[in-house]
């Protein structure tokens, strides 16, 4: 608790010195907030959407490679936001920045253009909404985290486990109360059919997209159907499987529920051993082994044959000796052990106060319960600029779930165990590993942490 208090009181003392040194002028507290989205498919959309369901923002300016994504987004903003304003549209972020005239900045690209215009963003003078993960390798990730803090800008991560209202009520009415007792292993679990399963032949890129610019940093691989829009998961090369788009935000709700920072050791295993007639490069199983030093988080991905618990597909379950605690998108049920009273919840659905949640066109249509976990995010990191302070899913947090994910992979490819030392950034004892924390980008793009292309 001496601890806690230390570092309360210091986390006060920095937000205090922050705010006197951005006071917001007359002007600025009467207008709208002026926001940018860059990356214009399904979740930018659905992020966008929601922040204008909290706050009448004014979204000035759209960022989209694909000319089409990007002018049907504009059309829908324009007929969305109170001032029925069309946003001015770019191909290219750089130019979308440079006219210095957005406070907040959303980043909704492929994985692989996460870092580039978030560091750009921050750099800009704006606060930062990114997608999880954290960019594609551990150092990248560091990257973003010493850019938000060099700044002073505030990053939200979209983790939005963290501001989703059934899994707050868990945490308050569970684990925060004692009620799991002591508490030593958790595993967290996807088992979704959701890796690509056909092999199509290359094509010509869409003339409406920029494919070039598309694949930026990441290595050039021959276009497909399954190359965009939202098939791109299906590679290695732009992002971390399964492990870095489903078990970052899993991992990061049993770190934030108990309070956990970076794992001690990584370990993981697993390949393509069933879906092996695929184009796709991403595991079809694999399972990952987070060490808190006393406390396991196991990770388990399948994207074959059944869930060992239907109702939890992808999930997480605590396990305590006073009693379990699983925990899903749609759910959470507390059973104690040796009988008692269970506790259980479910994903909250406002239809009556947000009913374009269930009117939103199938291309960018949210599930239904996710929406309130969007707009409680929203609203966190609306809250965290207006007090110049750390939101719930601070870019620390991403850094520390997307980089544990991102080593997982680095460890299932070498075939050992990684001690990763966090003040360093190194695996210890490993220079091979070590150098595998950073991917070799395309030229002429370069590293935002090591300087370098290939």
């Amino acid at each position: 608790m001496q601890r806690r208090s230390f570092l309360a009181a210091g986390a006060a003392a920095a937000t205090l010195a922050a705010a006197q040194s951005n006071p917001a002028s007359a002007d600025e507290k009467k207008r709208p907030r002026r926001v940018a989205l860059i990356g214009c498919g399904w979740y930018g959309k659905c992020d966008l959407l929601q922040l204008l369901n909290v706050e009448p923002v004014e979204v000035v300016s759209l960022c989209d490679v694909d000319q089409k994504l990007l002018d049907e987004c504009a059309d829908l903003i324009a007929d969305r936001q109170a001032s029925g304003k069309r946003p001015e549209t770019f191909g290219d972020y750089k130019d979308l920045l440079a006219k210095k005239n957005v406070d907040i900045v959303l980043i909704d690209t492929p994985d692989h253009w996460h870092a580039l215009p978030m560091i750009a963003a921050v750099e800009s003078g704006a606060d930062v909404y990114v997608q999880k993960p954290t960019g594609v390798d551990t150092l990248e990730s560091k990257a973003m985290l010493d850019a938000a803090r060099r700044t002073g800008r505030v990053v939200q991560v979209g983790t939005q486990r963290r501001s989703t209202p059934h899994l707050i009520e868990a945490k308050q009415k569970v684990v925060d109360a004692g009620l799991l007792g002591n508490v030593a292993f958790a595993e967290v679990c996807c088992y979704y059919h959701m890796r690509a399963n056909s092999n199509p032949p290359a094509i010509a890129p869409p003339e409406h997209l920029d494919y070039e610019t598309w694949t930026g940093p990441a290595p050039m691989r021959p276009y497909t159907e399954l190359t965009h829009p939202r098939k791109w998961r299906a590679f290695m090369e732009y992002g971390n499987g399964i492990v870095g788009d489903m078990c970052v935000h899993m991992l990061d709700l049993v770190r934030w529920q108990l309070d956990l920072g970076w794992p001690k050791r990584i370990s993981s295993v697993g390949g393509i051993m069933v879906q092996k007639d695929s184009l796709a490069n991403i595991t079809d199983t694999q399972t990952a082994t987070f060490d808190f030093d006393g406390l396991d988080v196991v990770w388990t991905h399948r994207s074959w044959g059944n869930a060992p618990d239907p109702e939890y597909p992808w999930a997480a379950k605590i396990y305590g000796d006073k009693g379990t605690l699983k925990l899903s998108v749609n759910k959470y049920e507390f059973e104690p052990r040796g009988g008692g009273p269970k506790l259980s919840g479910e994903a909250v659905i406002e239809l009556d106060e947000y009913p374009t949640d269930a009117s939103d066109k199938k291309d960018w249509a949210l599930e239904l319960h996710v929406a309130s976990a969007i707009r409680g995010h929203m609203r966190d990191f609306l809250q965290a600029i207006d007090q110049r302070s750390r939101p719930v899913a601070d870019i620390e947090q991403g850094h520390i779930s997307s980089a544990s994910c991102f080593m997982a992979n680095v460890a299932m490819e070498l075939g050992r165990t990684l001690e990763f030392d966090p003040d360093t950034h190194t695996i210890v004892g490993d220079e091979e590993a070590t150098k595998k924390l950073a991917r070799t980008y395309r030229a002429p793009y370069q590293h935002p942490a090591t300087g370098k292309s290939s």
